[in-house]
């Protein structure tokens, strides 16, 4: 064993770390905090120069497993042999040599030292190497060397800020002791240490807190969940990193918090989560470690202020769509700027009238033009539920075939059908053609394909999003169409307020009615002609005979959804996702059900997502009696839910509630109650388990984001990195504690209303903030695999001057070691 003494620069690091603080120095360890960037090394007291790239072709590692305190640990014997099996099995072009040693001078031994393609660290807590050894290790991934650090690896040379750069982290002090059970969410897909391994990972470990969490400066490749075992009094929260990579100071770095177990080297998957770290810093394959680092992207706005009194740049922000050649096209819904009149005057025949604006970025040019402007009715500035509307321009699609076409759809709520005495007004979704020559929409080509009728008497939940399918099938997401009160936040079911015999609080007249366009998700093949057909697979055919016959429509592809302004529809699988905005309860009621969930779902095939019955995980809210709402029934059954509402012209008996994958109440993600015999959650707040523990909303209106889908073939130096590939992105308008985050779902189970496995935040990435992306309006890819995001500005019914056009660029660069630099080039 070879022992020494502290070194003089180790001596006067303490000497300085504890002028400043003692508190932090806990079991002989100081833990330093992480810089974003490799630290400035101090001045180095020896010279080296090590062959860059350290190693060949002739594979060969360097384990070092020296200790402070002077003990051989059986965890260190056991990774050693380990590691040694790894060197000498599988594909013959993986294996490699293993050298394992507790001598630290071959750090200052620069001819040995580039012999070897990588270094592991095995080693325990204290200072390790002298000076000149650490500047030996420091030439040594200048020179682009690999690093692989485990377990108390992290607890080496606790005063060195470089080396708490090339590890990530420090442990707490108070990190648990025991080992414990728990699950491994390996949210990295692509990686040579993770691509094989469950993405829920079940194992016992010896795990670690950090006293900074390193998100964001290293890329995490797995973290530990911490609901399912106990962290202690220093735990990390929801993100709780275990293995990250970097590129570091020159080199490549690997480490993991797991391998504090001797039982943990018999792992068949702990052993190939080691060989892949060892592949990627070896540099016998590539790996992207770049991709959740922060600093490696950009977020620039594209659209300046609008000029005083136009909306030359945007009006008020409601969809975008991205065209092949890479121009974006974004909506204004139909609110305008504070130097145009807001009529609410019922007797005016232009009450509520705005312009919806249809506005092309080009990417070329740099410039905006306005391509065109609907009459909508949605003009009718802020106020109560009987003065505000949501209506207008609510959603815009490009045709499949639109660079050969032109054609494009758009949705909306005409002026000119509104009738004024009875209050309603007819929505419709038509084709359009734009024309190249000008740049502007032929307004005189309109198709009209799809037309129903919506109450505007009250407010709100318009919904607007669309989206195609591989097969040329249009998905439309239209909102309850019904005001949030007179129900008190809860189920929207009271069925008596109306205006001339149209109820406006009554959920059951729409999303939960067979026969009824709103607050569903319909789906259509539309004809060239302009007209459409209905595909196979929709929830009714609108040919049902059940309970008399004429009671559903066939374009119903999802009933039961409140209010779904976003939707996306992956043409990789087809699958559709969608988020929808809740009622408004505060709290849960152990009267009247659940407190307000928004909602998002991956949604496989046709069904019912429980809107005014259910929500969550099929948690039920309570009827209302007649001729007094206030007074409670009985709990809905959402297995067997029936419409029983004097507003209802469909079927009684519907679809039975499928499960949602993601709900968030203000107190946060997901909450579940115990339930009773007859499957009914007791609602009491003190009861509450939340399962999303990343998850919490407050003000809350869900906005569904994109599937990623990275494009190896794609020259793009913006696009993102292929670890988003399949990651499903959602999102919230405000940017608090709510969610902005890509998730990660098992395909076994998202139909079914399966959690999310796994969660990367990406509120450091699409910036938060007055200045930054506050109100996310829409978000989606481009054909350059840039993010291209709608902030919809600081006021309601509006643009102004923060309303504006995003797009968020990756500029990390390619994966590492770069291909004519892997030890193997003929693999």
């Amino acid at each position: 064993m070879h022992l020494r003494g502290l070194s003089a620069r180790s001596t006067r690091r303490r000497v300085r770390v504890a002028s400043l603080t003692a508190g932090f120095v806990a079991a002989g360890l100081l833990s330093a905090p992480v810089a974003d960037a490799g630290p400035l090394p101090e001045p180095s007291v020896t010279t080296m120069s090590v062959k860059s790239p350290p190693g060949g072709a002739n594979v060969r590692v360097l384990l070092f497993h020296g200790s402070a305190a002077g003990e051989e640990s059986p965890v260190v014997n056991a990774g050693i042999e380990t590691i040694e099996r790894i060197g000498l099995s599988g594909p013959a072009g993986e294996r490699f040599r293993v050298e394992a040693t507790d001598d630290a001078s071959v750090f200052t031994d620069e001819t040995r030292l580039g012999r070897y393609n990588a270094i592991v660290f095995l080693t325990g807590g204290g200072d390790v190497l002298d000076p000149d050894q650490e500047a030996g290790l420091e030439a040594y991934m200048e020179a682009g060397g690999g690093f692989v650090g485990i377990h108390d690896a992290a607890r080496a040379e606790p005063y060195s800020d470089w080396f708490t750069g090339l590890i990530g982290a420090r442990p707490a002090a108070s990190s648990p002791t025991t080992t414990q059970r728990a699950t491994v969410e390996v949210g990295d897909r692509r990686h040579p240490a993770t691509k094989g391994l469950p993405v829920e990972w079940k194992r016992p470990d010896r795990w670690l807190n950090w006293v900074k969490n390193p998100s964001g400066a290293v890329h995490t490749v797995a973290r530990v969940r911490e609901s399912t075992y106990q962290p202690g009094s220093s735990a990390n929260g929801w993100d709780h990193p275990v293995s990250w990579c970097r590129d570091y100071d020159g080199g490549r770095s690997f480490y993991t918090g797991m391998g504090g177990t001797v039982s943990s080297y018999d792992e068949t998957d702990f052993r190939a989560h080691l060989r892949g770290a060892l592949l990627w810093t070896t540099r016998i394959a590539q790996a992207d470690c770049k991709a959740t680092i922060n600093a490696n992207y950009k977020a620039e706005r594209l659209t300046r202020p609008n000029q005083p009194g136009q909306n030359d740049q945007i009006g008020e922000p409601h969809g975008l769509v991205t065209a092949p050649d890479g121009r974006v096209f974004y909506i204004g819904r139909g609110g305008a700027d504070a130097s145009r009149p807001v009529i609410t005057d019922w007797n005016d025949p232009d009450i509520g009238k705005g312009k919806g604006e249809i506005h092309v970025y080009d990417p070329k040019t740099k410039q905006v033009t306005l391509a065109g402007e609907l009459t909508v009715f949605g003009n009718k500035g802020g106020g109560d539920e009987l003065v505000k509307v949501e209506e207008g321009l609510l959603g815009i699609e490009l045709d499949p075939d639109f660079a050969r076409n032109g054609w494009v759809y758009l949705h909306y709520t005409p002026h000119s059908e509104i009738n004024r005495e009875t209050r309603m007004a007819e929505r419709r979704v038509s084709r359009f053609t734009f024309d190249e020559a000008t740049g502007r929409l032929d307004l005189g080509s309109e198709k009209v394909l799809l037309k129903w009728p919506v109450q505007i008497h009250s407010c709100c939940h318009a919904g607007g999003g669309m989206a195609w399918d591989s097969n040329g099938n249009l998905y439309i997401a239209t909102g309850d169409n019904n005001s949030s009160g007179f129900s008190g936040g809860y189920s929207g079911n009271n069925p008596e307020p109306d205006f001339k015999g149209v109820s406006f609080a009554d959920a059951r007249r729409t999303a939960g009615n067979t026969n009824n366009l709103n607050g569903k998700i319909l789906r259509i093949h539309p004809e060239p002609d302009g007209t459409y057909t209905l595909p196979d697979g929709n929830l009714f055919t609108g040919k049902e005979t059940a309970e008399g016959g004429g009671k559903t429509r066939g374009e119903i592809y999802v009933m039961g959804v409140r209010n779904p302004a976003r939707i996306f529809v992956d043409k990789s699988t087809d699958t559709l996702y969608a988020g929808w905005v809740g009622p408004d309860a505060g709290q849960p009621s152990p009267t009247w059900g659940p407190a307000k969930y928004d909602t998002f779902a991956v949604i496989t095939e046709a069904g019912n997502r429980g809107w005014p019955y259910c929500m969550g995980n099929k948690q039920p809210y309570r009827d209302r009696n007649l001729p007094d709402p206030s007074k409670p029934l009985g709990w809905y059954d959402c297995d067997h839910p029936k419409n029983e509402s004097p507003n209802n012209d469909g079927l009684v008996n519907l679809p039975p509630v499928t499960g949602n994958n993601i709900w968030y109440s203000p107190q946060g993600g997901a909450p579940d109650f115990p339930r009773d015999a007859d499957g009914v959650p007791s609602y009491k707040a003190e009861e509450a388990t939340y399962r999303l523990p990343w998850l919490k909303g407050g003000g809350q209106a869900a906005m569904n984001g994109p599937v990623y889908r990275y494009d190896a073939g794609s020259t793009s130096e913006t696009k993102w990195p292929s670890y988003w590939d399949g990651k499903w992105f959602v999102g919230d308008f405000y940017d608090s504690d709510q969610p902005r985050n890509a998730v990660l779902m098992d395909p076994r189970t998202q139909g079914d209303g399966g959690l999310p496995v796994h969660s990367e935040s990406l509120k450091k990435i699409v910036p938060i903030g007055n200045d930054g992306i506050k109100n996310l309006m829409d978000w989606k890819f481009g054909p350059d695999g840039a993010l291209y995001v709608l902030d919809y500005g600081r006021g309601f019914f509006t643009s102004d001057a923060k309303s504006a056009l995003w797009r968020v660029t990756y500029i990390g660069g390619g994966p590492t070691p770069a291909a004519d630099q892997l030890a193997r080039r003929s693999r």
